[in-house]
């Protein structure tokens, strides 16, 4: 660890996928940086953890689609094994249903979505209104409100309660995806990208390193971070929106600024995955993919790496994960297996091995998988925060004009950011 006064052309704040791919755009334009991330390890919300069969398994964001092009990109780049997600055979609906009724249920859901998007988020008639309020005019069948509560509560993390419905529009209407963005994931783990990404940034890559005050001004920053002090011209905080309003610094940002980082709240996740012996729903004509629509952001997939890494993965999320977080680890895995048993038969109950990371409160990036905004006034919070306040600038996922909230719109947040940057640094004088 390097101790002292350090100084660069600019100093980016966290090494997940957007610091990342800043550090990267700046390397390539010459320009002088250094890259400071708090955790022993880069990649943010992306990591990956040994299971208790000594397996490295994503623990952390885990899927892509061909339609997220960026990201596609790099895994080609890099030589990474893409592993297409298993879907053949019978969805498997909770409380059980029969096979026709659980399509129309889900088609339901799914009509809900698209008629939700379907209206401007900038529609005054939908002005101060969230999504749970939304859905409770609709008059839709309870069964199929209570699994669109259930997709959408599990993609976002955040209880609807809280959703303002113009965000939840605006952030669906930039995931543009149109096959499942379940679609695949990396035999070696997303999180080896990461790791081959910070190899490029090599020395200028500082680990253990969270930064606890940031002084600005005209003539440029300085940072106090457990790697020591550094000086530079310029700022680019890659971290999530609450992460970044617990930053200190001086002099305090613009009120406006300091209001729009303060409107997010981390969405609730725990992921567990679950290994078997062999891959058993298969062999009963079940695709091992699984709604709750009693247990609202709960759902199962295969991810079965091959024959003889049967697998499956659990999503609790929203509410729910806030809830059963509380239970403590063996009532925890007990509520998993007895799920999974209830749905896919006796023999879920054979587990090889159970594996979770909860990260609800998650100490470096407030939750997972991305912030939302919680306030159904705050309109103006994204381009505020874009906006910046020079020579400190701001990027995140949650912000990226495609894919907010998915490692495919942190790739393109920390691109565009490092562009800025590179662009004002050009300009004469």
């Amino acid at each position: 660890m390097k101790t002292g006064t350090e100084r660069t052309d600019v100093v980016i704040v966290g090494a997940g996928f957007t610091g990342l791919s800043a550090a990267l755009e700046l390397k390539a334009a010459g320009i002088d940086f250094l890259l400071l991330e708090a955790r022993d390890r880069v990649g943010g919300r992306v990591e990956s953890r040994q299971n208790g069969l000594g397996e490295r398994i994503d623990s952390g964001g885990q899927f892509l689609c061909e339609d997220m092009p960026e990201l596609m990109a790099l895994i080609e780049a890099r030589g990474k094994t893409l592993v297409e997600a298993y879907v053949d055979g019978a969805f498997t609906a909770q409380p059980a249903t029969s096979g026709r009724e659980a399509e129309q249920i889900y088609a339901g859901s799914m009509a809900i979505r698209h008629r939700m998007n379907a209206i401007a988020p900038d529609d005054p008639d939908i002005a101060g209104l969230t999504v749970a309020a939304w859905l409770e005019r609709q008059d839709d069948a309870d069964e199929v409100k209570a699994v669109f509560r259930s997709m959408i509560e599990g993609l976002w993390c955040q209880a609807l309660e809280k959703m303002p419905l113009w965000h939840l529009i605006d952030n669906d209407r930039r995931i543009t995806n149109e096959v499942s963005e379940l679609q695949y994931f990396v035999r070696e783990t997303m999180h080896s990208l990461a790791d081959d990404l910070a190899g490029d940034v090599d020395d200028r890559l500082r680990l253990n390193a969270a930064v606890t005050a940031i002084e600005h001004g005209p003539g440029g920053v300085r940072l106090i971070s457990a790697a020591g002090t550094i000086e530079a011209l310029t700022v680019l905080i890659a971290a999530p929106p609450v992460m970044v309003s617990k930053l200190a610094f001086t002099p305090p940002l613009p009120a406006a600024l300091e209001q729009a980082l303060g409107v997010w709240q981390s969405g609730a996740i725990i992921k567990v995955l679950v290994r078997y012996p062999k891959a058993f729903w298969r062999e009963r004509g079940l695709s091992g993919m699984v709604m709750w629509r009693d247990l609202h952001g709960l759902f199962a997939c295969d991810v079965s790496k091959d024959d003889s890494h049967a697998a499956l993965v659990v999503f609790i999320g929203g509410p729910l994960a806030l809830r059963w977080r509380e239970l403590g680890d063996a009532a925890l895995r007990a509520e998993v297996t007895a799920r999974l048993t209830q749905a896919l038969g006796p023999e879920a109950a054979g587990i090889l091995d159970l594996s979770y990371r909860d990260w609800t409160d998650d100490r470096w990036s407030g939750g997972a998988y991305g912030d939302l905004i919680v306030d159904v006034t705050a309109v103006d919070a994204e381009p505020t925060i874009l906006a910046g306040a020079p020579p400190l600038h701001f990027a995140s996922s949650e912000l990226s004009p495609s894919f907010p909230g998915y490692i495919e719109g942190a790739i393109v947040a920390g691109r565009i950011a490092a562009r800025k940057i590179i662009a004002e640094r050009q300009i004469p004088g």
